[in-house]
């Protein structure tokens, strides 16, 4: 476990009465460098903040308690809950995102968030389908983590569900308009999986947003907004995974 660099953030306030942790959310910074970043995230009057942030080189700053209730999360929902501020940590990874040249993110910072989530799920025994990206939480407004964040590696330490199958076919098969049974069918397990579905008779925005983001979680590969059959085959492992 990496040395935890204290650097208390003024921007938290009390968890509801009998809230539970059982979400892990984690974020990119999508500035410039780590240390504006962290600035921010420690500015009262940015009212924003998480639990802990990791810099690119592995270290990791803790600015906000766990039992506290962070700013990280704003206007989400996640498997029928609203506002995840409420009962996740929030983990932000240095990483300029898509706005200052997105890049992958490096093995010392990886390994951190690996020791750190080890720590997490310990002191909270986190679900496997509790760790999610803001993206999954708040499609329409949100891409973060994005397609270079190592979901599979996570995964094979136990944070996180993977496809047992592949998803290489682009054929499309559903896209933004369409209304039938198909549509119906993949609505109702993007809902299983977590995703907050408006309208499950149709394919719209809400429909394509929540695709961009279960494609960049669980199919990075191909992030287009449409379903072809790989990802297609892809939701039915998941929402299978899920018991459902």
């Amino acid at each position: 476990m990496p040395d935890i660099i204290l650097h208390p953030s003024p921007n938290w306030n009390e968890r509801p009465a009998g809230a539970v942790i059982d979400t892990v959310v984690l974020h990119y910074t999508g500035m410039a460098t780590g240390q504006v970043a962290l600035e921010r995230l420690c500015d009262k009057v940015a009212q924003v903040s998480a639990h802990y942030l990791i810099e690119e080189d592995g270290r990791v700053f803790a600015l906000v308690p766990e039992e506290k209730r962070a700013w990280h999360a704003g206007v989400s929902r996640w498997r029928g809950v609203d506002n995840l501020n409420h009962t996740s940590i929030g983990i932000e990874l240095v990483n300029p995102g898509h706005d200052f040249g997105y890049r992958a993110f490096p093995e010392a910072q990886v390994t951190s968030l690996l020791s750190l989530l080890e720590g997490i799920n310990t002191r909270h025994h986190i679900n496997r389908h509790g760790y999610v990206g803001h993206s999954d939480i708040a499609p329409d407004r949100k891409q973060d983590p994005g397609d270079l964040f190592p979901w599979q590696r996570l995964a094979r330490h136990g944070f996180g569900l993977w496809p047992q199958v592949g998803g290489a076919d682009v054929t499309v098969i559903a896209k933004r308009g369409q209304k039938n049974v198909n549509v119906v069918k993949f609505n109702k397990q993007l809902g299983i999986i977590g995703y907050s579905i408006d309208d499950i008779q149709s394919f719209d925005a809400t429909t394509e947003c929540a695709v961009r983001a279960f494609q960049a979680h669980w199919r990075p590969e191909t992030v287009s907004g449409v379903i072809d059959i790989g990802t297609a085959s892809i939701l039915e492992d998941i929402a299978g995974q899920l018991g459902q």
